[in-house]
């Protein structure tokens, strides 16, 4: 009962006002035929109300119609032209009111996708101006040591300029494979996979592999570790990734003779990972950049990727688990954080 005299529908409010109309003609008619005045009189008072009656019609079909079909015939023609600066202002509960949202609803999908459309290739650019500059050292080596093939007679010293130069390309291989890595990270191409495991173990898996007895090794190792198994709910695979990639960061940084600390401390339910190595500190201005593509402190030499640290803070990020770096006294110290699972 209540919908059939609502005015939810542009057809409903016309049949309204029409019907309202039509009464009060008849009745307008009746009332002045009836006045004790001469005819003339009367139709003069009929006349002046079926004028203030047109006016009436005219302002509330110009607000019923006119005026929601200018404005959402003026919010299409800024969408049009790519301005979604203005909303559509039609509030009714009738189609034009539903149209506004819709509009409104579409005009902000289209300008969440053109953000996302020029941020895209915003960082496209910048991956291609970042990946020819890194391209252009080891292209470099690879030319200069070909053409010294071409003109060198010593065996030997062929060979060692074929290794160079199998060394360099795999070192490109390897720059491009991490780069698609930590692109279908950042695109959502790569999803993680939560699994329940003991984290003590994977620290101890990957640490040994990369720590223990290198041959390289020219530094003291000092570690402490929780003497229990501690499980967590996460990528496995993927925080492997993360152990490793500070792990070698540490090992490259640390001082010869000087000292590598590893700690994975239990505190409260939430496990804390760190490795600090001894060394020379990063500017402090310098600290909030190592996150990103292809950054390298001023003091770092050309070996590594500089993917490493930006694809360690994007599987963290993915997961919302803290991390963070800080210069200590004699050394730097990376750390995150992750949760315990029982």
């Amino acid at each position: 009962m209540k919908d059939a005299f609502s005015l939810r529908t542009v057809r409903k409010k016309i049949l309204m006002l029409s019907k309202l109309a039509g009464l009060a003609l008849v009745f307008s008619y009746i009332l002045s035929t009836s006045l004790p005045t001469s005819q003339n009189t009367s139709y003069l008072l009929w006349f002046l109300f079926v004028l203030l009656l047109v006016l009436l019609i005219d302002h509330f079909m110009s607000r019923f119609i006119t005026k929601p079909v200018m404005e959402l015939n003026a919010a299409a023609k800024r969408m049009a032209q790519l301005d979604f600066s203005a909303p559509c202002a039609v509030f009714s509960t009738d189609e034009f009111g539903e149209l506004s949202n819709s509009l409104n609803t579409m005009s902000v999908n289209l300008q969440q996708a053109l953000i996302r459309l020029e941020n895209s290739l915003a960082e496209r650019k910048e991956l291609v101006d970042s990946l020819s500059h890194e391209m252009k050292t080891p292209l470099g080596i690879i030319r200069a040591y070909a053409e010294g093939l071409q003109d060198e007679t010593d065996e030997e010293k062929k060979q060692i300029y074929a290794q160079v130069i199998i060394s360099e390309t795999e070192r490109m291989n390897d720059l491009i494979v991490t780069l698609l890595d930590l692109s279908a990270l950042q695109t959502g191409a790569s999803q993680l996979t939560m699994s329940r495991f003991d984290f003590v173990e994977l620290v101890e898996t990957v640490a040994g592999r990369l720590l223990t007895d290198a041959p390289d090794a020219d530094f003291e190792l000092q570690y402490e570790l929780p003497e229990r198994k501690v499980y967590v709910q996460t990528d496995k695979r993927r925080m492997e990734q993360v152990l490793g990639n500070l792990i070698v960061n540490a090992k490259k940084n640390v001082c010869s003779g000087g000292i590598l600390r590893l700690e994975l401390i239990e505190n409260r339910g939430v496990l804390y990972f760190s490795i600090f190595n001894q060394g020379r500190p990063i500017p402090e201005d310098e600290l909030p950049k190592i996150w990103m593509k292809f950054y390298r402190d001023s003091g770092a030499d050309y070996s590594g990727s500089g993917l490493g640290l930006s694809i360690v803070a994007q599987i963290l990020s993915m997961q919302n688990l803290s991390y963070g770096v800080e210069n200590r006294t004699n050394g730097v110290r990376f750390y995150f954080s992750v949760p315990i699972t029982g």
